[in-house]
């Protein structure tokens, strides 16, 4: 199995200048989930080079180590655009979360193909936290928005209030919940992750593992 993860390339974001990144904990646990069940992975960005991190307070625990020791973290100073990929040969995609993609993601149309293309052609798609914002105007072929009548999660209202309400441009739930995502949350940082199909989402870090582990359940299956 070859899996594709979008990262963004934004380092600052909002009116006070935030220092962001791609979410460590929302990238290298799927990452290192992904490796140990042998699947390929590539990781590209928005602008190529090297895709920014951010919540390195917890560069501590095991699999945030394990990637930062190992091939994630090269990957992740020596990306390829989105620009210049093709998702032939691909079998899923998934999207981690960080301020940063709130500001780089939701209006990117390579991004929105991509992300069309995988799902409509029968791949995974999955996304954790601030992820899923990369989502919100897919249009598919019939001109539907992929996430329109779904089943999703994301960061929750809740939790931006005391997070980083007044540096995101917008509330995500709320913008999923318009497009006519049927959004669930749990209590603010505890594990919530949802399947609909092929659409894997997960609320926050504490939900990163279980994501690709939905996504890895899924892939095992269509594989059977």
């Amino acid at each position: 199995m070859k899996i594709l993860i979008i990262a963004s390339s934004t380092t600052h974001i909002g009116p006070n200048n935030r220092a962001t990144g791609n979410f460590l904990t929302e990238i290298a646990h799927p990452y290192e989930t992904f490796n140990a069940q042998g699947y390929e992975i590539d990781i590209v960005s928005i602008k190529g080079g090297e895709a920014p991190l951010d919540g390195m307070s917890e560069k501590d625990d095991a699999l945030n180590a394990a990637f930062l020791s190992g091939d994630g973290l090269r990957k992740m100073k020596n990306t390829v655009s989105v620009d210049e990929v093709s998702v032939d040969g691909y079998d899923a995609v998934f999207v981690p979360g960080g301020l940063a993609p709130m500001e780089d993601m939701p209006g990117n149309a390579t991004v929105q193909k991509v992300l069309a293309s995988m799902y409509e052609g029968g791949k995974v798609v999955g996304a954790v936290c601030h992820g899923p914002v990369s989502l919100l105007n897919v249009k598919l072929s019939d001109g539907a928005y992929l996430i329109d009548g779904k089943n999703i999660t994301s960061f929750s209202n809740a939790e931006e209030e005391h997070y980083a309400k007044g540096d995101v441009p917008f509330l995500l739930e709320s913008a999923l919940k318009k497009r006519g995502g049927k959004y669930t949350a749990a209590a603010p940082w505890q594990d919530h992750s949802v399947v609909d199909g092929r659409l894997v989402t997960g609320q926050n870090p504490a939900s990163a593992k279980g994501v690709a582990e939905k996504m890895i359940a899924i892939l095992e299956r269509s594989n059977g």
